[in-house]
């Protein structure tokens, strides 16, 4: 499929920016310039707000079994177009083949869900303490049109997590895209058209942006602020959201631990950990990054989880040998060498990786580093790439509270074979998602978000509907 330039979504048509300005994008496997994407206006955006606004109150109107229908036809066409949307994403993105193809069914997967679940968002009727002829209910309501932001690292996964529960609530949306990455959300966009979307309930926009999300989150039409990124730039966001009484859904960083006890099945541990570690070139938000490891079992450990690291076929994502792709951007290769030279002044061990790998395209080694001191920057800052750092514990609670120590609290790994163990990890790591014994795996039944400074919010299961829906209190007398 040839990679196309990239338009602006804006009541129901495809069109360039008014001004007519571009951004180049780039391969990252390869650094050419594969395309260009469109940066909106103050005009552009103007006119996505005017028809959102419109769109809201037919999408807000319309029965929740024929939005549902609607949004169930749009998993059929991603289904079926997930090959070709694959190889955009990967030509974008960097991200192997596979890894790209499984993030649209699993979008698909989501999307569906939500249509389903939109049919259940229910009120309920409260008794009167005062008098049977009062009828009193509870009623929820579509919140408004929404301003959604998405990164780069999984550009239609991130995008349809904020699309599938403000859609099913009855919401309008415009979606502020990474220009890094702009092909793939557009073949999504495209699908929500395709499949029958009434014009103006869904925009995508992409420039610069600051200038975007300060204009959009300010502005009167918009109800609903969600977004997906760093911490840092999260907060600023939501700082400004609660300038303006805006009700805001943060998914932000994580720098998730790994706590690997004395009795852990080290084979389970190492093969669960490598998947997660390294998917995405370690450009997960919930990717693990801090292992602590008993003290007993440190040295199998970390010997077999460098022989994983070593192991992996890192290439172009098109090419179908590839495990493992490249680095978003150049800046992510400085970041890289900047943890790698930093633990290893600390006297950090490089066990494995810990260098560019050739000089074309933004690829790093698969990287295990040992012996890491707490100081190290590696140890306190999320790398987000493929940097797997551990150190040991002797005693279970000291790994729990080095855990916490940190504000992040998006996401944690456990691997033990005692239920008390287990019980301990489940109730005392201070994190919005644990997983014990297992990689990380999402479904869309299920809450996706932080907790502490990795953000509120839920954009996985019945929870994420919340967000998107007034609670509005009713009280009829009958005469």
């Amino acid at each position: 499929m040839i990679y196309p330039d990239t338009k602006l979504f804006i009541d129901g048509r495809w069109r360039p920016a008014s001004g007519g300005a571009t951004l180049p994008v780039f391969n990252p496997a390869t650094g050419v310039e594969i395309g260009r994407v469109a940066c909106a206006s103050r005009e552009d955006l103007d006119a996505a707000l005017a028809a959102a606004q419109r769109g809201f109150e037919i999408w807000r109107d319309m029965l929740p079994i024929v939005r549902g229908k609607i949004m169930r036809q749009v998993a059929v066409l991603l289904r079926e177009r997930a090959a070709d949307i694959a190889r955009l994403l990967t030509q974008e993105q960097g991200k192997p083949l596979a890894e790209a193809k499984a993030e649209i069914m699993a979008a698909a997967d989501i999307i569906e869900w939500f249509a389903d679940e939109g049919s259940r968002v229910y009120g309920r009727l409260v008794p009167s303490r005062r008098d049977h002829s009062i009828r009193q209910m509870v009623v929820r309501d579509p919140l408004g049109p929404v301003a959604a932001f998405t990164p780069w690292n999984f550009p239609i996964n991130q995008l349809v997590l904020k699309l599938g529960p403000a859609l099913a609530a009855g919401c309008s949306v415009i979606a502020k895209a990474a220009e890094e990455t702009p092909a793939a959300p557009a073949a999504l966009i495209a699908a929500f058209a395709d499949a029958g979307l009434p014009a103006g309930v869904l925009g995508l926009v992409y420039g610069n942006p600051g200038e975007i999300s300060s204009y959009l989150i300010v502005h009167p039409v918009i109800r609903k602020v969600t977004f997906t990124g760093s911490t840092g730039v999260g907060k600023q966001l939501a700082a400004l959201a609660g300038a303006h009484m805006k009700r805001v859904t943060m998914e932000l960083g994580g720098h998730a631990p790994v706590i690997v006890c004395e009795d852990a099945d080290l084979d389970l541990a190492v093969k669960s950990t490598g998947f997660a570690k390294f998917r995405n070139a370690g450009q997960v938000c919930i990717a693990p990054t801090r292992f602590l490891v008993h003290d007993s079992v440190v040295q199998p450990f970390s010997e077999a989880l460098s022989r994983y690291a070593s192991g992996l076929i890192v290439g172009n994502g098109l090419e179908p040998q590839s495990e493992m792709g490249p680095l978003a951007n150049p800046r992510r290769l400085e970041a890289m060498a900047e943890f790698v030279d930093d633990a290893q002044r600390q006297g950090g061990q490089l066990l494995a990786g810990g260098e560019r790998l050739g000089t074309t395209g933004n690829f790093w080694a698969p990287t295990v580093l040992a012996e890491v001191p707490l100081s190290a920057k590696v140890f306190n800052e999320e790398p987000f790439g493929p940097i797997a750092s551990i150190r040991s514990f002797k005693n279970l609670n000291d790994a729990i509270a080095e855990a916490n120590r940190l504000p992040f609290g998006l996401a944690g790994y456990g691997f033990t074979e005692s239920l008390k163990n287990a019980d301990l990890l489940s109730r005392k790591v201070e994190v919005g998602m644990m997983w014990l014994n297992m990689p990380a795996s999402t479904s869309p039944e299920l809450p996706f978000g932080g907790i502490k400074d990795s953000g509120y919010g839920s954009e996985g299961g019945a929870e994420a509907l919340e967000a998107y829906l007034n609670v509005r209190s009713i009280v009829v007398r009958n005469h």
